[in-house]
């Protein structure tokens, strides 16, 4: 893995490829259709269990985990298969490796996602598709290098549901939209250490755990799922569904990378996502489009709005449009015109997006073909980087934001750039 010598070069370096990395270049093709890939799968189990599932059509010949109590019976489904704990000796040492499922957890993205491109390896990724702002343009810029198929995990995407939005809101059903809420009813309290002490579990390979974050005492409470607590690790709720949610709005409305984010939310604690946010993106015109400004929630806030529609309040997770002739609410399987008595007798266009064959198969037919992916790595970069701008707006004191994206910097607080990249442990840059 190359070494990167500092956060600025890597700022630098992440910015210099500019917006022309969400311009996605073809896959190169590396078998033929009828011939199956050879696929390394890195976490196995949670949403790298049902990832594995996903690509199982496929040859697979590497499973790696850090925990061997969690590797060793998903092994044994796969006797043909390597086992690694270390997905740097996976990716290194695998003969014949096309293809690379990366499911750790968000802090080890990155890593694995940019050594898998840089040598030469098709990437499923899942979301959010890095742990910092600046990882995501760099991990873009390299899919543009690479060449390769590469799908980020927003298996939502796949859904009929999400098509029926696209095509009513593309369409003008609710007229021109400037307006966008998005609400997700979850929330990641705070998992106070009180333990000091706490031993290792045998099989469980801790440091490779920790992958490029600093080095600190094992907790329990990291590992398996309750890392997303943490900002060394991931990102809240934001950084969880975010990608799921907003991915709708970037999909509909061909919003890409917004001017200014603001947050709202409690004080900001210097370990932990706050349990509750409010955060306020603004993207600028495109072509005929007006801006847009969108706002997320999280916890139990709803929008205001809701009342005043009639919308109903127990929807759960969802998008609210605004448009100058109506507004639809959806969620990943059902939409709702709104108000109801004046689409009482609306009809639904005839559906013109094709059903997708699959959020993994469309990576695999990609990774065999060249053909496209709706959530490559250039779309699914930009959707990362809006993400986890909200968390950084939050961090910084809940305060807004000026984000020129194109050199990857907030021109009106400067001093906030380390908090979109991290440093790295030895042995693990990028």
């Amino acid at each position: 893995m190359t070494h990167c010598p500092s956060r600025r070069r890597f700022l630098q370096q992440s910015a210099a490829a500019g917006l022309a990395v969400w311009l996605t270049p073809p896959a190169v093709r590396a078998a033929g259709p009828n011939e199956k890939l050879n696929i390394g799968v890195i976490g196995v189990t949670h949403r790298g269990g049902d990832n594995l599932a996903g690509v199982s059509s496929e040859n697979i010949v590497a499973l790696c985990d850090v925990d061997d109590r969690l590797l060793g019976p998903v092994a044994a489904k796969y006797p043909g298969a390597a086992k690694f704990n270390d997905f740097r000796k996976m990716i290194e040492e695998t003969k014949n490796l096309d293809a690379v499922v990366v499911s750790t957890a968000d802090h080890c993205h990155a890593s694995a996602t940019v050594m898998a491109l840089r040598m030469g390896k098709h990437v499923y990724c899942e979301k959010p598709l890095t742990h910092t702002v600046a990882e995501a343009r760099l991990v873009a810029t390299e899919a543009a290098k690479a060449k390769k198929a590469t799908q980020m995990g927003t298996q939502i995407h796949a859904g009929e549901n999400y098509r029926r939005v696209v095509e009513l809101i593309q369409g003008g059903a609710i007229g021109v939209v400037n307006r966008a809420h998005v609400f997700v009813n979850s929330s990641y309290g705070l998992n106070k250490i009180t333990d000091t002490g706490a031993e290792i579990p045998p099989g469980f390979h801790w440091d490779l755990w920790l992958g490029p974050a600093a080095e600190r005492p094992f907790q329990p409470v990291y590992h398996p799922q309750q890392w997303r607590h943490f900002w060394d690790f991931g990102g809240g709720t934001l950084g969880d569904f975010g990608c799921h949610h907003l991915d709708l709005s970037f999909w509909a409305l061909g919003i890409l990378q917004p001017t200014t984010v603001e947050a709202a939310g409690p004080a900001p604690d210097l370990e932990h996502p706050p349990k509750e946010l409010q955060v306020d993106y603004h993207f600028p015109a495109r072509d005929a489009q007006p801006p847009v400004h969108l706002t997320w929630y999280h916890g139990e806030k709803r929008p205001a709005i809701f009342d005043e529609v009639g919308a109903p309040m127990n929807w759960g997770n969802g998008t609210l449009f605004v448009g100058d002739k109506g507004m639809l609410l959806a969620n990943y399987g059902r939409l709702l015109l709104l108000p109801k008595e004046q689409f009482k007798d609306f009809t639904p266009p005839a559906a013109t997006i094709a059903p997708s064959i699959g959020h993994h198969a469309e990576w695999i037919k990609a990774c065999k073909e060249g053909t496209p992916t709706l959530c490559n790595f250039a779309y699914g970069s930009a959707l990362t980087e809006t993400v986890l701008l909200g968390n950084v707006a939050h961090r910084a004191g809940n305060k807004k934001l000026e984000w020129d994206s194109a050199r990857l910097a907030v021109t009106n607080a400067p001093d906030l750039q380390p908090l979109l990249t991290r440093e790295y442990r030895k042995g693990w840059e990028i």
